[in-house]
């Protein structure tokens, strides 16, 4: 225990406590919005065939992170360190426990996100400049193919780790500008989905149908009764969840937050009820406009619906009904925004648990270390190098579920954490107790359990290899211990 303690002070010594309540909320609600709400209700739709039951889906997907980041304060506050839920993990268990999550976190939950969000960006970019096609090969050697989003999506992250490079304040400064601009953007679509707009026809259509569920694929359509309506939803809520994300970023920058132990807690909780509201109400405004249910090969926007909308992009189709043509671009911009938003957020954040797993002797000693700018430079240009390779490596909706599944694997884990800690450290201080102990964080383990055996279940192919990548880190910690020594 005397050694986490030298090492916490290390991780904490050099490095500026620049981020203040706002800029902390921004890093919360910039990480969380990136792509998803403009893609995931598609397959959402296509799974649930029922408005009501989307509406369902991404409700309780918001209670549930807010739940989540509620259970989270506690632990923030009692442990303001850098790498946030590496080092909860560390102390509620064991080293093992926490280099478990960081070796996850850095092969499939942080770069793979990374990775996924930044192919997002380059093929919306596509729809401003189409020679970022995927049609579009630059180079084939057969086994693996590199087209033109790909290589604007690794020239994204190096600008983006750069950017963080140079240091905290200018890494925050990048994130307020582009959080700011896009939750502008998205209120804009819910005021004018919701108020300005409205397509009686989809309307009227949804409204009939918003308790029928059905599962469609292709022009083949399910309808759902009983326990194939629970499965459904926590297979839909894969792509709610993921939309929802990233939230927990804000606490692996605590040693660079002003008053973290106040501040921590307080942007979790404003982060997440923010955003989870301007998600369902987004959804609301879809469906005010475009009608659920669609046929897949449709001529027109509003034939192919919410569900078969033209490569997933439901706010493409959302704007083409409000501004015509014109619509397909303005959303391509404003995705553009909110991507690289959510990247930098992301990229910023992830390095410094690789830092503080340095820190530990768990992970490249270099990496523990902070460069001119007192950031952890090599920690950055690492996280880098491997989300450019997983770019190349997998689709957008691969890495979606691995990443769901293995969080929510180390958020029941980290939650569970609190009643361990409360056992073994009763006399620690704790300036923020988690909220509603200890139903909230019991309904959280509860739901988050429910789910993932849906997922083992109906989405094997999946949720086993991400359990896998969990495992095999076990030699890798007992190699690592061992080289250190």
């Amino acid at each position: 225990m005397n050694e986490n303690k030298i090492a916490d002070a290390d991780r904490n010594g050099n490095l500026k406590k620049s981020l203040t309540l706002f800029d902390s909320t921004a890093i919360v609600i910039g990480s969380m919005i990136g792509s998803g709400i403009f893609i995931v209700s598609a397959d959402m739709a296509r799974n649930l065939g029922s408005p009501g039951w989307v509406i369902i889906a991404w409700l309780l997907s918001g209670l549930m992170t807010v739940m989540a980041a509620l259970s989270y304060g506690e632990l923030a506050g009692m442990m303001p360190k850098a790498g946030g839920q590496y080092v909860y993990l560390r102390e509620a268990y064991n080293p093992l426990v926490g280099f478990l999550y960081g070796w996850t976190l850095f092969l499939v939950i942080q770069s793979g996100t990374i990775a996924a969000v930044a192919v997002a960006f380059a093929k919306f970019t596509g729809v401003l400049i189409p020679w970022f096609s995927e049609k579009n090969i630059l180079l084939n050697l057969g086994f693996i193919k590199i087209n033109s989003p790909q290589l604007l999506a690794i020239a994204m992250l190096i600008i983006q780790t750069i950017i963080n490079l140079n240091g905290i304040n200018t890494g925050k400064f990048v994130q307020n500008i582009f959080t700011m601009t896009k939750a502008v953007a998205l209120l804009g679509l819910i005021i004018i989905g919701i108020f300005l707009v409205r397509n009686v026809e989809a309307f009227t259509f949804n409204m009939n149908i918003l308790w029928d569920t059905s599962k469609a694929s292709g022009l083949d359509i399910t309808n759902l009764t009983g326990f194939a309506v629970i499965a459904a939803l926590g297979t839909a809520m894969v792509g709610s969840l993921f939309s929802s994300d990233a939230w927990n970023n804000i606490t692996f920058i605590a040693g660079e937050t002003i008053n973290p132990k106040k501040n921590i807690p307080l942007s979790l909780f404003l982060g997440t009820t923010l955003v989870s509201l301007l998600y369902i109400l987004a959804n609301v405004a879809y469906m005010n406009v475009l009608p659920l249910r669609g046929i897949e090969h449709g001529v027109t926007v509003a034939e192919r619906g919410i569900q078969f909308a033209t490569d997933e992009r439901v706010g493409t189709a959302f704007m083409q009904v409000v501004f015509g043509n014109s619509g397909s671009v303005i959303m391509a911009i404003l995705i553009m925004i909110s991507t690289f938003g959510c990247n930098n957020g992301l990229i910023l954040a992830g390095a410094r648990v690789y830092y503080s797993m340095a820190q530990d002797g768990l992970f490249f000693k270099s990496a523990g270390n902070l460069n001119k700018n007192n950031v952890p430079g090599l920690a950055l240009i690492i996280q880098c190098v491997w989300a450019c390779l997983l770019c190349l490596s997998g689709t957008y909706s691969d890495l979606l579920d691995y990443v769901v599944f293995t969080v929510l694997l180390f958020y029941i884990f980290t939650i569970a954490g609190i009643f361990i800690l409360r056992r073994k450290r009763p006399d620690s201080e704790r300036p923020y107790k988690a909220f509603g102990y200890p139903f909230i964080p019991v309904i959280y383990i509860i739901s988050a359990i429910i789910i993932m055996v849906i997922l083992l279940i109906y989405k094997p192919n999946y949720t086993w290899p991400g359990l896998i990548i969990v495992f095999l880190g076990l030699p890798v910690y007992f190699i690592w211990k061992k080289v250190n020594n």
